[in-house]
């Protein structure tokens, strides 16, 4: 990443509805009941938490239920109201809750990770499946009907993120290698589509979004990457706005935003309207493009011209392998993702207009190191989780607009 200031905040930004405190340990995940009514958390120590929201917009506790180990993650389905834990020892736990949100009552229980902790659980309604994966390094799915296995697929690396789209039953996995695998699900079996990798640290969430068939994956490298799977163009833009690992995305499809979370307590509202770029690869030379001089391992050109070696650089926007002095200057480039200064050639300096380096982003500071994000799409809000043992809501309509050329479509979709 590079060096640089994040661009000033806006004057509108997300704005804070309540903060729930008191809590006993780190909420490693929750979820906003439908109209934002109230929560479920669950905590590390196994602490699940239903509170509702009552009179002064205050949250009480409705259900507390202390789970008999740790905990791991999490899926909540609003149309049922089930609810599956999925814990340390390789079981998830499934709860009925009632219409009112005061009851919760066992189910039934799934174990088929051979006593390892569990990473991701997914429930999917429109197929009644229940996915999960562990740290065993496989990939499971259930009838969640019947608590029936269906298959099972085996991943090279711990998974640490999964996301499933209902129309082509694809399954996007992302694991700790940085690799993200698309896999093709059938009801007794499992085929590989592909794989793609274009991080350098593991993968610390992924988003998918259904209407624009894009898939976003964030990264302990601090980067984003949105791929465009429906597009089938192969196009991958890369977005750099976080100084710590990205924590959590969500999609904001009405108004083309994208929420990025990290573990410093950034947020990032990313406009996903404007025209973007893919980066460039890097090209390879022995010596730099610009002014030829030889970088330090041609020994040959070294000899014969008799000079010391260049270190070896790269520009951002064109990718030519250049000298420092060939490249002593730096800029955002916003349509690339780089949201901060980063190393350019001179040639490319002076062409990038100043139009081309306003940001095309907001940044805003949650005031907590940020664990976990969830957004209830339906109404703007924003939960998200620190390590101060706080969940903070927040209203985010005031900061995700539509742009004015887009003033039309919003009031079809109406």
């Amino acid at each position: 990443m590079a060096d640089g200031v994040p661009p000033p905040s806006p004057a509108l930004k997300p704005c804070l509805l309540n903060e729930i405190r008191d809590l006993h340990d780190v909420v490693i995940t929750a979820v906003i009941l439908p109209k934002g009514d109230g929560l479920i958390s669950l905590s590390e120590d196994g602490t699940l938490q239903v509170l509702l929201k009552r009179k002064g917009d205050q949250y009480w506790p409705s259900i507390h239920h202390t789970m008999q180990t740790s905990c791991s993650c999490m899926a909540f389905s609003p149309e049922t109201r089930r609810l599956f834990v999925g814990t340390v020892a390789g079981n998830i736990c499934e709860f009925s809750l009632s219409e009112d949100y005061n009851k919760m009552t066992p189910a039934l229980t799934y174990s088929d990770h051979q006593g390892t902790r569990m990473t991701v659980v997914l429930f999917v309604l429109e197929v009644e499946w229940l996915l999960s994966t562990g740290q065993d390094k496989s990939l499971t799915w259930h009838c969640s009907e019947s608590g029936q296995l269906l298959g099972t697929y085996n991943t090279t690396a711990c998974v640490s993120g999964l996301q499933f789209d209902v129309e082509t039953r694809h399954a996007f996995v992302g694991d700790q290698s940085g690799q993200v695998t698309i896999l093709k699900l059938e009801q007794d079996r499992c085929s590989l589509v592909t794989t793609f990798k274009g991080h350098t640290g593991n993968i610390t969430a992924l988003c998918w979004d259904p209407i624009h068939r894009m898939l976003f994956s964030g990264s302990s490298d601090q980067s984003i990457i949105m791929w465009d799977i429906g597009g089938r163009t192969g196009t991958a833009i890369e977005l750099q706005g976080h100084k710590d690992k990205v924590q959590g995305l969500c999609y904001a499809s009405a108004t083309h935003h994208l929420i990025s979370c990290s573990s410093d307590g950034r947020m990032v509202i990313w406009d996903m309207n404007v025209t973007r770029e893919e980066t460039p690869e890097w090209l390879d030379s022995d010596s730099c493009q610009k002014c030829e001089k030889p970088f330090f391992w041609n020994f040959k050109q070294m000899w014969d011209r008799r000079r010391i070696g260049l270190r070896q650089h790269h520009c951002r926007k064109c990718g030519e392998a250049v000298c420092a002095k060939c490249s002593s200057n730096s800029s955002p480039i916003p349509l690339m993702g780089f949201e901060f200064p980063v190393r350019v050639c001179n040639t490319c300096h002076e062409s990038i207009p100043e139009k081309d380096r306003v940001s095309t982003s907001t940044f805003h500071n949650s005031e907590h190191n940020i664990v976990y994000m969830h957004y209830e799409s339906t109404i703007g809000i924003l939960l998200t989780s620190g390590t101060d043992k706080v969940i903070k809501i927040w209203d985010m309509n005031p900061v995700l607009k539509f742009p004015e050329d887009k003033q039309f479509e919003r009031h079809s979709d109406n």
